[in-house]
């Protein structure tokens, strides 16, 4: 069960009373009619003619749809990027989330080079109590790894309510972390009972691509998405699922934007793997053709990473592997610059800030692509925007259920509303939105975050800085059953045998020369492997050639035969004369 970490001298947002009459109340695994009373925050009772105090604010749902508010498990307001800060912060965010029906987000905490992981936390702790309209929780990225990285870990799972760490594949010499050190960070991360979170991309290519693509002159958003081809996304997906499960460890893909990653994931759990797959609202609302707009403000506007796939179709790919199941929770990965801040990299596309608009716009997308379309019930709905991501982040039942005892975070959905997504109306700071001109059917009317009004009749009522900080217990049911269950199948065992007393072969040792452009990332465990190699006589590498362009060669003191002429090679003068 989840906890709360409230903060002095804060209002509480809670009305004290509130009851819902002739709700149809929709779970992820049934809809039935009731009334829902509410007291301080907390559902209280459910059922047919409540007996209640009097003086309750009574709301007519008249039948229509009373679900769990939604989570966006990913979002990234008032994040830094090199002195600048993104457009939304934490009020401005969490505003828009509420509006769009989105009652609880999870934040990911990025520290800077060597700024400590603890450290990092704090601060988006401070900036978040500070401004947040709703309750809340933090992801933590892993940017480096050293000694102290697995101590903080442990710190802030058991002291400050972090299950989940997210490791970077791509953002080469910044983020980005070797194979065998994310093999270390994933071992860590099952022992801690916290789910390992993957920014699945190839920095190494992606780094040369981007090399080869302004090298031909190519400098506009249209270079981010060339130099990021579709392929690059599924190998680092197919590549975190290899580790995975070679740690036993569970995985979860963030921001999943193409159709061959999302096979990958679906391919994976078919498999029996433990991974689950996070689509977001601009891989689902739109695609990467706008990168092609001759208008470099509204190209750049959509410039994210993983970025948006140059195929139309593949937004309702990754809603038909959503309406499946094959993907399982959906984020808006929200993090948005105005244009003036993206125009640093108005020369350089490598240089445009990261991330697009979507905390708002996320649940009436999902609605329209998948509810009206008939791909997935009510119910499947309830599971992709709120229940599958509390189950999996440990925040079950407290969070993603209408039922005693769960918080009362509820929207009233009227599943016929129309909207036109506009920056005109929307609740952003931004004057760009991906979604542009789009029309959404299905929408919120009522929102109720903490047992209080926030959405009533088209306005906001929000208050700065009552969002609570939810903290996430690790080892969630959910995710580690299965788990434990593997672990105890998987355990090795070397054979039973005799001790060899044979002949052993000597062999002669030739040191490996480390390259100077290796990264200058290294383990805490490959410090010490590295270390010891130093200190003891090398070993030789038997996949290693002996031979060497510098000169002097290892085989010059084995005296040389005299030269032969080859009449033919084996097999006759055919093998060298019929290629073509």
């Amino acid at each position: 069960m989840s906890g709360y970490q409230g903060k002095k001298n804060i209002p509480r947002i809670t009305s004290d009373r509130l009851l819902i009459k002739g709700a149809k109340i929709v779970n992820d695994d049934q809809s039935f009619l009731a009334d829902i009373y509410m007291e301080d925050g907390v559902i209280k009772q459910i059922g047919d003619n409540l007996i209640v105090p009097g003086g309750v604010k009574i709301i007519e749902a008249h039948g229509r749809m009373v679900m769990p508010g939604g989570i966006d498990v990913h979002t990234r307001f008032q994040m830094p990027d090199r002195g600048m800060v993104a457009a939304d912060d934490f009020y401005q965010g969490t505003r828009a989330a509420l509006a769009g029906g989105t009652t609880m987000i999870i934040d990911h905490v990025v520290p800077e080079p060597g700024v400590s992981l603890v450290a990092a936390f704090k601060q988006w702790r401070e900036w978040a109590d500070s401004k947040s309209c709703c309750d809340y929780s933090l992801h933590v990225d892993i940017t480096e790894w050293n000694k102290g990285t697995q101590e903080e870990m442990e710190t802030l799972v058991k002291d400050h309510g972090v299950n989940s760490f997210l490791v970077y594949l791509a953002y080469k010499d910044v983020f980005q972390l070797s194979d065998s050190q994310i093999y270390e960070v994933f071992s860590v991360i099952r022992d801690l009972g916290a789910i390992a979170q993957v920014h699945a991309e190839n920095g190494d290519i992606i780094a040369e691509e981007q090399r080869r693509i302004l090298e031909l002159g190519i400098t506009g958003p249209e270079g981010h998405v060339l130099s990021r081809p579709e392929e690059v996304e599924a190998e680092a997906v197919n590549r975190s699922v290899t580790i995975a499960n070679q740690t036993n460890c569970p995985l979860y893909i963030t921001k999943v934007m193409s159709k061959s990653a999302a096979d990958v994931i679906a391919l994976a759990r078919k498999r029996g793997a433990v991974v689950y797959g996070e689509p977001i609202s601009a891989s689902l609302g739109t695609d990467g053709t706008h990168y092609w707009s001759k208008n470099w403000a509204k190209a750049a506007a959509y410039v994210t990473s993983p970025p948006l796939s140059p195929d139309p179709t593949t937004p309702d790919y990754l809603s038909s592997l959503l309406s499946c199941g094959d993907l399982q929770v959906t984020g808006s990965a929200h993090c948005t610059f105005q244009t003036s801040q993206r125009a640093i990299g108005k020369d350089n596309f490598t240089l445009i800030p990261e991330g697009t608009n979507g905390t708002e716009e996320r649940m009436s997308l999902i609605w329209d692509k998948c509810v009206v379309t008939g791909k997935m019930d009510e119910n499947q709905f309830v599971a992709v925007t709120s229940t599958n991501a509390a189950k999996i982040f440990n925040l079950f039942p407290r969070k993603g259920r209408i039922a005693v005892g769960s918080d009362a975070d509820l929207v009233l959905w009227d599943p016929d509303i129309t909207k036109i997504i506009s920056a005109k109306s929307h609740n952003l700071a931004v004057e760009y939105n991906i979604f542009e001109g789009t029309e959404v059917r299905g929408g919120p009317v009522v929102v109720i975050s903490q047992g209080k009004i926030v959405l009533e009749e088209g306005s906001l009522h929000t208050m700065e800085g009552c969002g609570r900080y939810v903290s996430r217990k690790p080892f969630s049911d959910h995710v580690y059953k299965r788990i434990k269950a593997r672990s105890r199948l998987t355990e090795l065992r070397g054979v039973p045998r005799g001790q060899y007393d044979g002949p052993v072969c000597e062999v002669t040792v030739t040191p490996k020369v480390m390259s100077t452009v290796s990264s200058m990332k290294t383990s805490p465990a490959k410090q010490q492997q590295q270390q010891q190699q130093f200190t003891h006589q090398p070993v030789r590498n038997l996949h290693q050639s002996g031979f060497s362009l510098s000169g002097a060669q290892i085989d010059d003191n084995v005296p040389r035969r005299t030269t032969q002429r080859i009449v033919a090679p084996p097999g006759g003068k055919a093998n060298i004369t019929s290629l073509g």
